[in-house]
């Protein structure tokens, strides 16, 4: 798996923070709503997440924790995840030999 640099998170999760702020501070203003946008799909990309809020949350997780941590934890969300969606176990019923 291969880990965006720690800098550039840092980087990309204070460029998302700033522009959160000053599209809250002027919602109507659509230079920052798109800045905004922009910002939060550049921070999708790099942790890999779908919503921009998750991959915030993410990034400051990968920010906040050692390498080793960080893993086991993506790695025990994905396993977790895996088995809600895979849903109850089947079992398989077998019919009797020339039927």
């Amino acid at each position: 798996m291969l880990l965006p640099a720690k800098a550039e998170v840092a980087r990309q999760l204070r460029r998302y923070r700033t522009w959160e702020r000053v599209m809250l501070a002027a919602p109507a203003d659509r230079e920052a709503r798109a800045t905004f946008e922009d910002a939060g799909y550049t921070l999708c990309v790099l942790m890999g997440k779908r919503c921009a809020r998750e991959a915030a949350d993410c990034a400051e997780r990968y920010l906040h924790t050692s390498l080793g941590t960080y893993l086991r934890e993506q790695d025990d969300r994905l396993r977790t995840t895996a088995e809600a969606r895979r849903g109850p176990p089947v079992t398989l019923v077998r019919a009797p030999a020339g039927r």
